[in-house]
């Protein structure tokens, strides 16, 4: 770092500093919404959430083969079978912005093609089939059913539009890669072993994450009152299929690559918390921003209000689920069906803490042009939507 560069970070953290308006109440509470944000991501998400996102990922990077990956997911994949897989992952993956992480950074790191990569990464948390139920007994079947089609949609055409952008580096990186891919070793184990140890591990992060439903009777809710047996039967298989498939030496490298991951993301999750904290706050608290300028904002069916829908959903942070009762809010308040459906479409993929990390995964120029991919269509979506409903 020279030393200019120094002298100006020094310079503007004082300038903060100095200028910090410590006495406006507002401030004050934005503050307090700040940690009280990160202290429901640390209650709500870590252990639960990304605990279990972090050994998934460590055991892809550890456990799956290089081949395996690219075969399925990689440059040279059949795109059928690529942006098909990708993106029916979030029916699987009831997950946040922020724990889709960890197990993307897994699949890119391990040679998947940048198309099919962010196409998992948008649908692992948009394509949540009991939060699009939810969606559609709360706020209406139109909107649920738009909202399933949409993320479908938008997963294969943002990861192919990701694709068509970067295609050239795409190539460049698939013939340097090419023979360390072609000697790449395959499994010793049985893909049977492989298959129910990685289902067992999704196993326990889905059904630890299962959320209570609305009505208190149905499947959802059964599943819901069985959710820590099952969640623990699963661990079980995968205590079981770690003492007794894999040696010491895999299990070690697997916890190695899993603390490799939460080293690299948990620091920026959580300053990404901190920020959206301090700018919105969490539902129903103020942060800087009051809530009634966004409420002002997104109401009729304009580009802007459905635009401003798309950039705002993508910057804040939304647990799994939670969208719906804060949309219902902001429904009530007199936020526009376009805008509505631009936030559900924009919001659960993205967050501030998401790009931070995201960012840190495949670099500045590919982060911004996959947010922006989001924030465009999520607008468009929007705008016709409104129109026709």
């Amino acid at each position: 770092m020279s030393e200019w560069k120094k002298f100006w970070i020094i310079l503007g953290v004082f300038l903060t500093a100095y200028f910090m308006p410590v006495n406006s109440l507002r401030f004050q509470g934005a503050i307090i919404e700040s940690f009280a944000m990160l202290n429901d991501y640390a209650r709500e998400h870590v252990l639960l959430c990304l605990v279990p996102a972090f050994f998934i990922a460590g055991a892809v990077a550890v456990f799956i083969s290089q081949d395996a990956v690219i075969k399925y997911f990689g440059p040279t994949a059949k795109k059928w079978v690529a942006y098909s897989v990708a993106a029916v992952s979030g029916t699987i993956l009831a997950v946040c912005s922020c724990t889709i992480l960890p197990l993307f950074a897994g699949i890119y790191k391990k040679g998947a093609g940048l198309g099919p990569a962010t196409a998992f990464l948008y649908s692992g948390p948009a394509i949540n089939i009991l939060a699009i139920v939810i969606t559609a007994r709360v706020l209406g079947p139109e909107l649920g059913i738009a909202r399933a089609l949409g993320a479908v949609v938008f997963s294969v055409v943002i990861g192919y539009l990701m694709h068509l952008i970067f295609l050239k580096e795409e190539k460049e990186n698939m013939n340097k890669d090419a023979s360390m891919f072609a000697h790449e070793s395959q499994e010793d184990k049985p893909l049977w072993k492989t298959g129910i140890y990685f289902f067992s591990m999704v196993g326990v992060l889905v059904f630890a994450n299962w959320g209570r439903p609305m009505q208190a009777t149905g499947l959802w809710a059964t599943i819901f009152s069985m959710k820590w047996i099952l969640a623990a039967g699963f661990l079980a298989v995968v205590l079981y299929a770690s003492v007794k498939w894999f040696n010491k030496e895999e299990r070690d490298e697997w916890f190695s690559s899993t603390w490799g991951f939460a080293k690299q993301i948990l620091p920026l999750l959580f300053f990404g918390v901190l920020v959206a904290g301090v700018l919105l706050g969490r539902p129903g608290h103020e942060g800087l921003i009051p809530s009634a300028w966004v409420e002002r904002l997104v109401g009729g069916n304009s580009i802007g209000a459905n635009l401003f829908a798309s950039v705002a959903g993508a910057f804040m942070y939304f647990a799994t689920l939670t969208e719906v009762p804060i949309l219902q809010g902001l429904i009530g308040s007199g936020m526009g069906k376009g805008p509505a459906l631009a936030l559900l479409l924009a919001g659960p993929a993205l967050s501030l803490p998401n790009m931070l990390v995201i960012r840190q995964v495949m670099g500045t120029k590919k982060t911004v042009v996959f947010v922006c991919l989001v924030v465009i269509m999520a607008t468009l979506a929007g705008v016709v939507y409104g129109t026709l409903f």
